[in-house]
């Protein structure tokens, strides 16, 4: 079985920024696979979950990121530390949310569909407010 645990959480200004990192434990050949997409989610208080960014491959890594954080936050993947982290950087208010990150086996494709991710972490809050 695979576990993840997501870090990094906390309380910043807005046009702060945060680094969360995403660390798997059990099972992780899915995590470190050049194969398996790795993705971090986020739900805000009463919204649905919605997919911010996935990485796929370990050294020639193939992003995607959603319209909401395009330009502002890069994911990345240290092979060394064996995490996946997201540096999210002019954080607004409405990134406010908890973060999720998860692995998906059954996609190949770096996607941000929640349903395609099979194994997920138990999150960590951000929250941006002055």
């Amino acid at each position: 079985q695979l576990q993840l645990v997501e870090s990094g959480g906390g309380l910043v200004q807005p046009g702060g920024s945060l680094r969360l990192s995403c660390a798997a434990s059990g099972f992780t050949s899915g995590f470190t696979s050049d194969y398996y997409p790795v993705g971090w989610f986020r739900q805000a208080p009463g919204k649905e979950r919605e997919g911010v960014s996935c990485i796929v491959g370990s050294t020639r890594t193939s992003t995607k990121y959603s319209d909401s954080v395009k330009g502002r936050f890069t994911i990345s993947r240290d092979n060394a530390k064996n995490t996946v982290d997201l540096q999210m950087n002019s954080l607004k208010p409405e990134d406010t949310a908890v973060y999720y990150c998860a692995v998906s086996i059954r996609t190949t494709e770096c996607r941000l569909e929640r349903r395609l991710y099979d194994y997920w972490g138990q999150g960590t809050q951000v929250t941006v407010s002055s």
